[in-house]
């Protein structure tokens, strides 16, 4: 940092001073001087404590690589290696049975079952699309994707299609809201009165629209005479109107690219903006400028004459980092940078306060609560330690114990085979629990990295583990109580472009018993509502609960290849796939700081990417070089195809930096080899502190370049 001020014990960079002092902390009631004070003592306490545990991690980790070395060529013992993990305190004894005590627990976590968005908090426009996408057209979605089975032709309106449209929209009001008598196609003049088989649906009216109720979601009916679509419905029906995505998550962590104290301060104005309900954006659309803000609640009246008022907005959470990065924007005392969970932990629930003080344009919790999800956590200590954090904030903030609640991401190996402890260390804070299927495999090859080649990447999703983790996941939150206290989540549908194939797909969500998973997108959330719809979470829950909770053997149980013996053809397209899929996402990253966007993959098809795309790609060529399945040279030649491919697929981006002209100039594909070859050496195999000094040097070279 150039650009310091000294607050208590700490340096800490200019701009993230002015922004706490001049913007977060005004209507807080917090003083300045006894801020940083606390903010100082925070870090005193916490910071050897962080890096104790990161410790641990590199001891178990070791110790798990030497047992694997020992037994090199022998097959899985399962027995064997069970009583090692517990041998070296990796698996922790159950908890006695017990229940969350989590409470003021709004009801879209709670209660509802629904779609969840993950939105990257740098990017102003993107957080307020998904913030006002817990209302979504229904028409919109089915006309402009290929729900239906095709796409919309080009050009203008399609009569035809809007029949289809219009069709499939009523059907689904059969299924969910039917009629005492016929079909929503055969409705005549709405005027007379609807009447519907269960009135218990019916919640209310507004000057255009009726609104239901099913499995807990609002259903609105809009008639508009004067509409184009209502113009020519035999009732009036100009569109149909769910409630979609019940709550947001606001991303610190891996869908963005935060590493400096500038970027980081970006991403907490954005927080503060939504939590004080005046985040504004502008921008060109189609040579139109058009301004974004959020979206006010909605009013209906109900049979009696009163005012029913629902939200407006997703309920939002903010995802923190996790406990393994420092970040320059804050020095310690020693000189070292601040642990970056830490200051996110701080800074995010302050921010919130604006919020739980009513000070905002709208409210986000009214149940009074900050919901922070927290990623990458490993085991029960480290749930323990973030447990003890959020009670210090709170200290800090004169916020009530347990005000701040806690999502715990399940993407870790170690927190999969505790996670009952996991929870019963935030057990009065936990509101989410939520499974991640890639940052989860990045750990899974990384843990068993010495113990021999895994299989193909796509056949890791058919692997034994990846069935009891999602299993054990749901039944394990149903046994400590989070029915009615909290959310279980599934994760992200990462292809925005086929929603044909998520509506089929994604339908089994819901039947798992968890009560939201993850979509890349509003309309993608429009869609994945009517999966709730179809299926009753709540009401599945009893009997998913009786089943015996998955033991640890499957779990435990490593996706090695056992011998695979695979043709040259076969090993150069796993690494190319590897290595397009980690170029296409890694140049985006260091190059122009996007975190989170739509990579073409190998076949051109657009899938939403995040950082945990480069954990298992690059972890998987880094297990195949260190156990002899391919050679350096056949990864750099990989490598080098795949640039020239990644090139080809962003040709017309006037910002892109290409890489195969002069890979050796490219920082970006510089940072995507060394993401594989020193892959092994990786803390856990994150993928972070390599691509936060690649992209610093990225911003270093573009301001001398100035």
């Amino acid at each position: 940092m150039t650009d310091t001020v000294s607050r208590s014990t700490l340096t800490v960079s200019s701009c993230l001073a002015g922004f706490v002092e001049a913007e977060a902390l005004p209507g807080t009631g917090i003083e300045a001087g006894a801020f940083w004070a606390g903010v100082a003592d925070m870090f005193a306490r916490f910071a050897p404590e962080n890096r104790r545990l990161l410790g641990v991690r590199d001891d178990l980790q070791a110790r798990m690589d030497a047992w694997h070395r020992g037994r090199s060529g022998a097959p899985h013992d399962g027995a064997a290696s069970e009583a090692f993990l517990r041998e070296i305190g990796y698996l922790v004894e159950e908890p006695a049975p017990f229940a969350i005590g989590t409470r003021n627990v709004d009801a879209e976590v709670a209660t509802l079952a629904g779609p969840q968005l993950v939105v990257p908090s740098l990017n102003a426009r993107f957080v307020l699309n998904a913030a006002n996408a817990r209302w979504g057209s229904l028409y919109d979605a089915l006309y402009g994707t290929d729900a239906l089975g095709d796409l919309p032709p080009p050009g203008p309106f399609d009569a035809a299609r809007g029949a289809r449209v219009v069709a499939r929209a009523k059907a689904f009001l059969d299924e969910a809201v039917p009629l005492a008598e016929g079909r929503w196609a055969d409705l005549g003049d709405p005027h007379g009165g609807i009447a519907i088989r269960d009135p218990g649906q019916y919640v209310g009216h507004s000057e255009r629209g009726r609104l239901f109720r099913h499995n807990g979601l609002h259903i609105e009916v809009v008639f508009d005479r004067d509409h184009p679509i209502g113009r020519d419905d035999p009732s009036g029906i100009a569109d149909v109107v769910l409630e979609s995505a019940l709550s947001t998550i606001v991303d610190l962590e891996d869908s963005v690219a935060a590493v400096d104290a500038a970027d980081k301060v970006a991403a907490y104005r954005n927080w503060l903006g939504l939590m004080r309900g005046d985040l504004v954006e502008t921008f060109d659309k189609g040579g139109r400028t058009l301004t974004r803000s959020l979206a006010p609640d909605r009013e209906f009246t109900a049979p009696d004459g009163t005012t029913v008022t629902l939200p407006g907005r997703s309920l939002l959470f903010v995802r923190n980092v996790g406990h393994l990065m420092t970040t320059p924007a804050v020095q310690l005392a020693d000189g070292s940078d601040a642990p970056e969970g830490i200051l996110d932990a701080i800074v995010t629930a302050l921010v919130a306060m604006h919020d739980l003080k009513g000070q905002g344009r709208f409210r986000n919790s009214r149940a009074g609560s900050i919901y922070i999800v927290k990623p990458k956590m490993h085991g029960p200590e480290e749930c323990a330690f973030t447990n003890a954090l959020f009670d210090a904030v709170e200290d800090l903030l004169g916020l009530e114990r347990h005000t701040i609640k806690v999502g715990v991401m399940d993407e870790e190996r170690r927190t999969s085979a505790n996670l009952a402890a996991c929870i019963h260390a935030v057990r009065d804070r936990i509101v989410f629990i939520n499974t991640g299927f890639l940052d989860r495999t990045g750990d899974e090859i990384h843990t068993a990295m010495q113990a021999g080649p895994v299989v193909r990447k796509g056949d890791i999703k058919a692997a034994a583990w990846i069935a009891a983790y999602e299993a054990r996941n749901v039944a394990i939150g149903l046994a400590c109580g989070l029915d009615g206290k909290a959310q279980i989540g599934k994760g992200m549908w990462a292809a925005p472009d086929r929603m044909a194939d998520m509506l089929d797909q994604k339908a089994a969500h819901p039947k798992t018993g968890a009560n939201t998973a993850w979509t890349p997108s509003p309309t993608a959330a429009t869609l994945h509502a009517l999966h709730y719809h179809q299926t009753d979470v709540f009401a599945l829950r009893e009997a998913i609960a009786a089943r015996p909770v998955p033991g640890l053997g499957d779990l435990l149980t490593p996706p090695l290849a056992n011998g695979a013996n695979w043709s040259e053809t076969e090993i150069a397209e796993e690494l190319d796939n590897n290595a397009q899929g980690l170029l296409g996402y890694v140049v985006r990253w260091i190059d122009q700081g996007v975190g989170c966007s739509k990579v073409p993959d190998i076949h051109d098809v657009g899938l939403m990417e995040d950082r945990a795309t480069l954990r298992i790609s690059s972890q998987h060529m880094a297990n195949w070089l260190l156990h002899g399945v391919c050679t350096a040279e056949q990864v750099d030649s990989a490598m080098l195809r795949m640039a020239a491919k990644v090139d080809a697929q962003n040709a017309a981006d006037p910002l892109y930096h290409p890489m195969a002209p002069d890979p050796a100039a490219s920082l970006a594909f510089q940072a995507a080899r060394a993401l594989v070859f020193d892959g092994v050496d990786q803390p856990n195999g994150y993928t972070e502190p390599l691509l936060h000094a690649f992209r610093l040097r990225a911003k270093e070279g573009r301001k001398s370049r100035v």
